[in-house]
């Protein structure tokens, strides 16, 4: 695609650490660009460079085209040249802005917490439930809007979570109980995020919020839709328990999960890794650029995945799994890798668009 036929974006909250990775991850993108910013008041007026010179966290520059832009307060008038919306806001703020931006018939792709378990929005990790798109044209209807639709990504830890769950219930019907463990990088906290002297030599085994999101989350990601594409439906019988912990790791959510299937015999420890390895999403089948090679990728060592070795397969948006095993309290047990803030974030909310362009909705 043409420079001159891609489409224009806005990225709001901009200069936090999911706005700079959806700002890297857009750089040389085939369908977007980045046509203007916004943050808070106090980075407004300023160019982009120096709003975000002390905050940068990523290991690449600031992009030029990027870099020159003047940050704007986030305010629909002022993204009038842009399309599409990618929405890196904190949740203290983002749920009245993000419904101006949607009323306003931007196509705002979300990755805060407040519209997630909105009756007729996307809960989307686009590795999984792609199909859930299908409810836009219900969405629109109940907005009264000719174009302007909202999807959101699932919380960082849910995501990773709910790829191999999803090649698991394709593959052996529906899952009964799943418990999981997280051990959660500290980007996902954002800049500052957690004081060096909490995090250092040390594990703090409550992250405010997060249990309750993967526990809620999971159903609806997991669950279908009605005939008439107007409502979603979650799985009946499914039920999730999650004990989440910050570890002190930059980049990269690790977990450890425990499955139990509804049907009997449950599969064998060979079957669950052949379902795994060759699970592949809708995302992947339509050609989504940012889309994998492989959604799940099987790591062949006893000690993996680790988060220093593994974290960026797929260039950041697939998850590695490892340790499949037989369970003696539930059926199976595996450990999971995936990248918060790509997958986990910037990166889904972008394949979102993505599918969402292959769709025509764009």
């Amino acid at each position: 695609m043409a420079q001159s036929e891609k489409i224009a974006v806005g990225v709001l909250g901009a200069t936090g650490t999911v706005g700079q990775r959806f700002i890297q991850l857009l750089e040389s993108h085939p369908y977007f660009y980045v046509a203007a910013v916004g943050a808070s008041e106090r980075s407004a007026g300023k160019a982009y460079s120096d709003a975000a010179s002390k905050s940068w966290k990523q290991g690449t520059a600031i992009p030029s085209a990027v870099a020159k832009l003047t940050v704007q307060t986030c305010k629909p008038e002022n993204f009038s040249s842009c399309r599409v919306i990618f929405s890196g806001l904190d949740s203290d703020v983002a749920g009245d802005i993000e419904s101006a931006f949607l009323n306003a018939e931007f196509a705002v792709f979300s990755n805060a917490k407040n519209h997630r378990m909105n009756p007729i929005v996307p809960l989307m990790v686009p590795l999984v439930n792609a199909h859930h798109l299908d409810i836009v044209p219900h969405q629109r209807k109940q907005y009264n809007l000719k174009k302007g639709f909202m999807v959101t990504n699932a919380n960082c830890s849910t995501t990773g979570l709910v790829v191999p769950l999803k090649a698991l219930q394709d593959a052996f019907g529906p899952l009964s109980r799943v418990v999981v463990t997280t051990m959660q990088a500290i980007s996902g906290a954002g800049y500052p995020g957690v004081p060096s002297l909490d995090i250092l030599g040390n594990v703090v085994p409550f992250i405010s919020g997060e249990e309750e999101k993967i526990e809620t989350e999971a159903a609806k990601i997991l669950g279908g839709l009605s005939d008439d594409a107007s409502a979603f439906v979650n799985p009946p019988d499914m039920k999730v328990s999650a004990s989440c912990n910050r570890v002190p790791v930059i980049d990269g959510h690790t977990e450890s999960v425990f499955v139990e299937f509804a049907n009997r015999p449950a599969p064998s420890v060979e079957q669950v890794v052949e379902a795994l390895r060759g699970y592949v999403s809708e995302a992947q089948k339509i050609g989504a650029p940012s889309a994998p090679e492989h959604a799940i990728e099987i790591a062949s060592f006893p000690d993996r995945p680790q988060p220093r070795l593994d974290l960026n397969a797929g260039n950041g948006n697939a998850v590695v799994v490892g340790r499949v095993r037989k369970c003696n309290i539930f059926d199976i047990k595996f450990t999971l890798l995936s990248h918060n803030t790509i997958l986990g974030a910037a990166g889904s909310s972008i394949m979102n668009a993505e599918v969402a362009v292959a769709k025509k909705l764009i």
